[in-house]
């Protein structure tokens, strides 16, 4: 387990995350298609060329989301998550595009005790993700309800 308990977690403290992720056309038509996103945006490189600003295919933003959370994991809270409360503030503020490389940093922004469970509290976190050119293409913020140190 290389998850943090509540405890562990100090406001302030910032993740680098060490993994990184090159975003491939398969990654990107995989999940479109897994997830029925038929958007040209994302699966059509002839109508994105001819007829949009980016002039190729743009990876699915849903993707960009579940892939920036994931990089987070084991660094924060692998073994440790009671349950992912929700993401708030989800913005995606430039695209991402087949073989652009993802790094991704956590800043922890607070933290309760829960008021209904002993034992565990609630973290925020905010995940912020990168391409290779250091441009902030993702960020959220994320709740969860977390394990505290057994005693």
């Amino acid at each position: 387990m290389s998850g943090l308990y509540f405890e562990e977690f100090e406001i302030g403290q910032l993740f680098q995350h060490r993994m990184r992720r090159t975003i491939t056309e398969a990654d990107n038509v995989f999940f479109s298609a897994l997830t029925h996103n038929p958007a040209a945006l994302h699966l059509d490189e002839e109508y994105c060329r001819t007829e949009t600003e980016f002039g190729q295919r743009i990876v699915n933003s849903a993707f960009t989301l579940g892939l920036m959370v994931g990089i987070t994991v084991g660094d924060t809270t692998l073994g440790t998550t009671v349950a992912n409360l929700g993401w708030d503030e989800v913005r995606f503020p430039k695209p991402l595009f087949h073989g652009d490389t993802i790094r991704v940093e956590t800043e922890v922004l607070s933290k309760r005790p829960s008021k209904s469970r002993p034992g565990q509290g609630i973290v925020e976190f905010l995940h912020r993700a990168f391409n290779q050119k250091g441009e902030l293409v993702a960020h959220c913020k994320r709740s969860g309800l977390m394990l505290g140190k057994p005693a």
